[in-house]
């Protein structure tokens, strides 16, 4: 049997593997929002425009950072972290395909998005997510996540949450 595990990297936010991830995880949540307000998916245009008026370029150095998960070597999962101020990050972009999931990918892209927040400078990492999201909300929990008051105005967001980031212990 082949060797399925993790190996996360960081990626280029325009890479072909990273689009087709991005592409994947803003159909899922669109896909979701429309279904429970208005009961239909997302309009191919509209999709279309969201997707390429969010390119994701705050995600590359030196304020960002995207991370590709791979499993068993295939594009898989990603997060992205992006500086907010010297000593905050914002986690983003956290996402597993559906055929993936349940197979501990989504803590080990946190934690990877978390070393590289650190790598940044940011003390603490913050992140908004959707009540509909209930997946998320769980995951970040699980993870040592707080939810706290707004940091952004973001109109789908519902539901903030904080980490403080422990430095990383030297090895001596």
């Amino acid at each position: 049997m082949a060797d399925m595990t993790w190996t996360i990297a960081p990626e280029p936010y325009d890479s072909p593997a990273a689009a087709a991830l991005w592409r994947a995880y803003y159909t899922e949540v669109s896909d979701r929002w429309y279904l429970l307000h208005e009961g239909r998916r997302t309009d191919p245009a509209e999709l279309e425009r969201e997707i390429a008026a969010h390119p994701g370029d705050d995600l590359a150095p030196p304020g960002g950072q995207l991370l590709l998960g791979r499993y068993s070597g295939a594009p898989a999962g990603s997060a992205g972290v992006r500086l907010l101020d010297a000593d905050t990050a914002e986690l983003t972009r956290v996402f597993v395909l559906p055929e993936r999931r349940g197979r501990g990918g989504a803590p080990l892209l946190v934690a990877a998005a978390e070393e590289a927040a650190r790598a940044l400078g940011a003390r603490r990492i913050v992140l908004d997510t959707r009540g509909d999201l209930v997946e998320a909300r769980a995951l970040y929990t699980r993870l040592g996540y707080t939810e706290t008051g707004p940091h952004n105005t973001d109109p789908y967001a519902e539901h903030w949450f904080r980490k403080e980031l422990v430095p990383a212990r030297a090895v001596n």
